[in-house]
């Protein structure tokens, strides 16, 4: 698999809103895990939303968004990431420590309870990214 680029939208309480109207608007497939379907501990009224939906449409695209526990701030600006995924850990890895530098890390690149290895940063310039290896591998 080639590394991937895509839009990350983030959320408070209207990801699954959001993208089932994306879904409506561009067609495809959409699917849906939430905070409980992963065993994500979070308090009880935030189980239920979206840790991560994913629209694939007929033409290719691939829209992302999920939605923020009350824990994280929510800032103007925050509501869009960008996302690299794929199977090479050595590229994936070397753009996380690329980016990271100069920046901070939010999440280490470490494995996730879905079995991938993910991370996340803001670059220098600001910048959010999400990086995440299928099969965990980092």
């Amino acid at each position: 698999m080639s590394t991937q680029l895509n839009p990350y939208l983030g959320f408070r309480d209207t990801a699954r809103e959001a993208m089932e109207f994306y879904q409506s608007t561009f067609g495809g497939e959409l699917t849906v895990s939430t905070f409980r379907d992963f065993g994500m501990e979070t308090s009880p009224h935030e189980a239920d939303r979206v840790m991560h939906a994913q629209l694939t449409t007929p033409g290719g695209l691939v829209l992302m968004g999920a939605d923020a526990p009350d824990s994280v701030e929510r800032n103007p600006g925050d509501s869009i990431s960008l996302s690299l995924s794929g199977d090479d850990a050595v590229e994936l890895t070397g753009y996380f420590d690329a980016l990271a530098e100069g920046g901070h890390v939010a999440v280490p690149l470490l494995k996730a309870p879905w079995g991938d290895s993910f991370g996340m940063c803001v670059d220098r310039f600001g910048v959010q990214w999400m990086v995440n290896i299928a099969g965990g591998a980092s």
